[in-house]
């Protein structure tokens, strides 16, 4: 099969697309023949980063990076009971972990799965991975009915997921994008936008019960200042101890977590449904052919993007 191998860590001439065997799966992994892949930041980050692939894959050479697929399975291990040959699936393969997503074919735990709904794409399917799983694992048992909810970032992969779900949940939204993307976060259910180019949200927003914050840094700081008594904020990916120091930062009970999301086939089932009934409608910001996966990269470093980048096969 084809794959795109990362020879090791650094810039994206380091993806080079090679001829390797096809995994085999043992008896609860199904094999996906793969249709459409998500790329996220997180995999320019461990592209670019020795230590990240170490953490990651175990070596810092010859890996295969990506976690988010969509396809078809073409064959299951003997104890796989949720899915059959012939199923179209989707799913965030092994986060964190090896997901060896940049290939043909793709061999997963049955348990990161889910049966794709038959009214979306594969394109649309992969763009509900990582970036949706991460906002509903932070969403869902955390934001309930009339919360007053802060998302950074509302036209990005997260954001915008993060929007729809939240306003799921039944929270007020308030969000930050530039005024070029205020109509597409607004058009996704948000309350209200700040214009952070123009606007500094923390003089804005008030009274927010909760933050997801995907920016961290000055950003996080600056949101303690816009909480409620007993509100908390989740920001991600950030280190310990900025963490650490944002909690002893933080006055009137506020909380200050991280998270790192986890592959989880109950929480893609979740994801299914939502996409099903329409609660949960993904945005593709540009698709690239699986030979263009280094375009693919550069477009998400840019970090621009509304939405997902998909790379198709």
């Amino acid at each position: 099969m084809k794959a795109i191998v990362l020879e090791k860590a650094g810039g994206i001439e380091n993806l080079v697309m090679k001829d390797i065997n096809k995994p085999t799966i043992n008896e609860t992994e199904v094999l996906v023949a793969v249709k459409a892949i998500s790329i996220n930041p997180a995999d320019a980050k461990v592209r670019s980063a020795e230590e990240a692939l170490k953490m990651f894959y175990g070596k810092p050479t010859d890996v295969i990076l990506g976690w988010d697929i969509s396809g078809t399975v073409v064959s299951i291990g003997d104890k796989v009971s949720k899915f059959k040959v012939g199923d179209n699936v989707f799913g965030m393969v092994n986060f964190p972990g090896a997901g060896n997503a940049y290939a043909e074919f793709v061999a997963s735990s049955e348990d990161h799965l889910a049966k794709m709904p038959s009214t979306i794409s594969f394109e649309e399917a992969a763009a509900t991975t990582l970036a949706a799983l991460t906002a509903l694992q932070v969403l869902q048992h955390t934001v309930k009915k009339d919360d007053r909810v802060l998302i950074h970032a509302g036209s990005g992969g997260v954001g915008h997921f993060a929007i729809q779900i939240a306003k799921s949940l039944g929270a007020y939204v308030v969000t930050t994008s530039s005024a070029k993307n205020k109509d597409f976060v607004m058009s996704l259910g948000a309350d209200e936008h700040i214009d952070y180019k123009k606007q500094a949200f923390e003089e804005v927003a008030t009274n927010i019960d909760f933050v997801l914050d995907g920016m961290g840094g000055e950003v996080l700081f600056n949101s303690l200042k816009v909480m409620r008594n007993g509100g908390s904020i989740i920001s991600l990916p950030t280190p310990p101890p900025v963490i650490e120091e944002a909690q002893n930062k933080a006055e009137n009970n506020v909380k200050v977590a991280s998270m790192l999301v986890q592959s989880n086939g109950d929480d893609m089932n979740t994801l299914k449904e939502m996409l099903a009934n329409n609660t949960l409608k993904p945005t593709i910001y540009k698709t690239f052919p699986f030979a263009e996966m280094r375009a693919a990269h550069t477009e998400v470093e840019a970090g621009r993007t509304v939405g997902k980048v998909i790379v198709t096969l």
